[in-house]
């Protein structure tokens, strides 16, 4: 299946870069290409990306606010999107989190790193670059944020106490791989945890998944290490 990937940023020279890359790749495809936030909104409604590679800084409507107006659309729950940013900050990857984004690199990342990360969040994954530490995660997820929580505290008895226990562990940061490690299950053990999990709780992707964990207190913030 083809991955089919929009990109948005304000530099042309960037999205031909991007375009010639990803068009290389048998298993994607670049569908569009948006040079700010509104025409990324648009072009994300008239093409329905699996990915969107969106920039944070753009004339206009930014990243966050394209980003927010995707994932909010109900007509484009199937979109995904990854932000690419050279602005790394703790901020920037807390807010890109809770409008619902699926991802978060820098544009430092290599070639290959750039691919996989499309792959993986294309695929329901959650992906933070090495800068957005699990330690930048809990200090800011549980910070006061406008607007209701991404699901009712009361939902989270829904889950099974094995769902509850592979959910905690993913808002800790830790892969599919190593969760089955620590509690001796087979990986797709876990992957159908963590699906029925995101179901249960009306979750977009794993991304939204740690954002609820964190926003109904499943899981506490850790003390700044000193």
């Amino acid at each position: 299946m083809t991955i089919r990937v929009l990109l948005a940023d304000d530099q042309a020279l960037l999205r031909g870069t991007f375009r010639l890359l990803i068009d290389s790749c048998d298993d994607m495809e670049v569908v569009g290409e948006a040079a700010d936030g509104h025409q990324a909104v648009e072009l994300a409604r008239a093409h329905r990306p699996d990915v969107v590679l969106m920039d944070i800084r753009m004339p206009g409507a930014d990243g966050l606010a394209a980003t927010a107006a995707i994932c909010e659309d109900p007509g484009l729950t199937g979109t995904r999107v990854l932000i690419l940013t050279m602005f790394e900050t703790e901020e920037y990857v807390a807010q890109a989190l809770r409008v619902g984004a699926s991802g978060f690199l820098g544009k430092y990342v290599t070639t290959n790193a750039l691919l996989d990360g499309i792959r993986t969040v294309a695929a329901g994954e959650a992906l933070l670059s090495p800068g957005a530490t699990q330690a930048l995660i809990t200090r800011f997820l549980t910070t006061p944020a406008s607007g209701p929580p991404l699901a009712p505290a009361e939902r989270l008895a829904d889950l099974t106490p094995r769902e509850q226990e592979v959910t905690v562990l993913a808002a800790h940061g830790k892969s599919n791989d190593r969760i089955a490690e620590e509690l001796v299950l087979s990986v797709l053990t876990v992957r159908t945890h963590i699906q029925r999990a995101m179901t249960k709780l009306g979750a977009r992707d794993r991304a939204q998944l740690v954002v609820i964990a964190y926003q109904n207190g499943l899981v506490r913030p850790q003390p700044p290490s000193l």
